[in-house]
């Protein structure tokens, strides 16, 4: 095979490691950045992106050569978004060279355009390359000196750049800290050298451990069901035969399971995740639970020197896939950090909510509205049929004003279409109005609209409903 001569300045589709190819383009790095030493690379800027990296010439392919094979390889939303970015950039481009053509000198003559001199591997100095209309990556304020010199790193070690957080200070004086954009689809993210379990393979932890191993995590699995294991094995995940072996295997153990039951049964249950925990193991309880059984399982984790954080998560199974959740963490705030890349992979945005307990209390408000919210569309929809009026219309003029979203869109599909294929349960919905209810009762607040829309999803479940997706209450309404 001919070799392929690149240069500043070249659209490229960059490989790293593992990760899916991107689209991307060739820059001069920093003047303070040295080229690792061994294989030849290129520094690239990836599209849909903030991350650079040293990419080796072995990996990199011509973006235009090669763009119809890559998107027949990848259809996430991601690297689709990326992909525009780049037709976006080539329009650009084309339209300042047809306006440069354009503009001759006195006597008619086009000015030339300077040539970019071929990139030469062995150059220490690489400024010269530099395209001059470019601003240069150093100035870049998205740009983090991740990547560390020869002196410092490794040769044989090409990552990309991280992720930065953004720390937000809040009126009520704590702190989120928020992901910058997630990288889970576009797989630009550094994996953490810490070897990760996940217990529980449900609607929502089957999209996380995905992600969590298409990111390049070490990743440990155990699920009530064994055979669900199965697929992730075959993806690459190990296998615990316990949550007790789990959890001593691995340094961060995540659990995602049904309700409080099942949380405080894996915990304290036979072959239970205490019976593995050792100082310094992490455990992180992702399942949607009421603050009582967060605060319970925070002190049993840390009475044996483990540390503790939880991190419910706000989406779908859809979101899930994607790796577009909100996760909303509190506890223990260097476990929180040592999730870092995990977050990012899973999820678009975290928040660092403060004590264990508050990320209980604001998942199950969210919830709540969420709940409350869908009863109330499929009440109206359901209002809609009985006097007359078409379901289709009152859908159409609902998505063109202010209450038009996703999902409102998708749920009302559904429902029209008669699917009810769970994206989120039912049952968990009408778990999570409860807690929020009994919530409300402690604090002596009125939750009268969740109270309401409880009895209603009640009424979806004694109707069989509860394996079904939260739509389905719309069934409720007409039974």
């Amino acid at each position: 095979m001919a070799t392929v001569h690149l240069r500043i300045g070249d659209l490229v589709w960059g490989k790293l490691g593992r990760y899916p190819p991107w689209p991307g383009k060739i820059v001069s790095p920093p003047k303070d950045l040295k080229k690792p030493r061994g294989k030849k690379c290129h520094f690239v800027k990836f599209f849909g992106t903030e991350d650079h990296a040293w990419i080796k010439v072995e990996q990199l392919k011509p973006y235009h050569a090669h763009k119809e094979e890559m998107i027949k390889i990848n259809k996430g939303k991601r690297f689709q978004q990326a992909v525009d970015a780049v037709e976006d950039f080539l329009k650009k481009a084309k339209g300042k060279e047809q306006n440069s053509e354009g503009k001759g000198d006195s006597k008619g003559k086009k000015t030339p355009k300077k040539p970019l001199k071929i990139l030469d591997e062995d150059d220490e100095d690489l400024s010269a390359l530099r395209d001059p209309s470019e601003k240069p990556v150093k100035d870049d304020p998205h740009f983090h000196h991740f990547l560390l010199s020869q002196s410092e790193k490794p040769a044989s070690s090409m990552e990309p750049i991280s992720k930065r957080l953004k720390i937000i200070e809040e009126d009520t004086a704590s702190t989120s800290i928020q992901a910058a954009d997630s990288t889970a689809i576009n797989g630009s993210i550094t994996p953490t050298d810490k070897r990760i379990g996940f217990l529980g393979l449900g609607l929502m932890g089957s999209g996380i451990v995905s992600n969590l191993l298409k990111m390049g995590h070490v990743v440990t699995v155990w699920n009530r069901t064994a055979e669900k294991c199965d697929l992730f094995i075959q993806e690459g995940a190990r296998l615990g035969r316990t949550p007790a072996e789990v959890v001593s295997m691995c340094d961060i153990t995540f659990s995602c399971v049904s309700d409080p039951k099942a949380a405080r049964d894996l915990v304290m249950g036979p072959s239970g995740v205490l019976q593995g925990i050792r100082p310094g193991k992490c455990y992180v309880e992702m399942s949607t639970v009421d603050p009582q059984t967060i605060t319970e399982l925070s002190q049993v984790i840390t009475s044996r020197g483990g540390r503790f954080l939880e991190s419910p998560v706000a989406g779908s199974q859809q979101l899930s896939n994607d790796g577009m959740l909100v996760i909303l963490a509190a506890g223990d705030r260097t476990v929180y950090e040592d999730c870092s890349s995990c977050f990012q992979a899973m999820g678009k945005t975290s928040f660092f909510l403060g004590e264990a307990g508050n990320a209980a209390r604001m998942m199950l408000i969210l919830n709540m509205v969420q709940g409350s919210f869908m009863a109330t569309i499929a009440e109206g929809l359901t209002l809609a049929q009985a006097t007359g009026q078409s379901q289709q219309t009152f859908l159409d003029i609902l998505c063109q004003g202010q209450m038009a979203s996703t999902f409102v869109d998708q749920k009302c599909q559904n429902i029209l279409q008669g699917n009810f294929k769970p994206d989120y349960y039912l049952k968990h919905i009408q778990k999570d109005l409860r807690l929020a209810i009994s919530m409300g009762d402690m604090a002596n607040h009125p939750t009268p609209m969740a109270a309401a829309a409880n009895e209603v999803y009640k009424r979806a479940k004694a109707l069989d409903q509860s394996d079904n997706d939260i739509s389905a209450v719309y069934r409720a309404y007409i039974h």
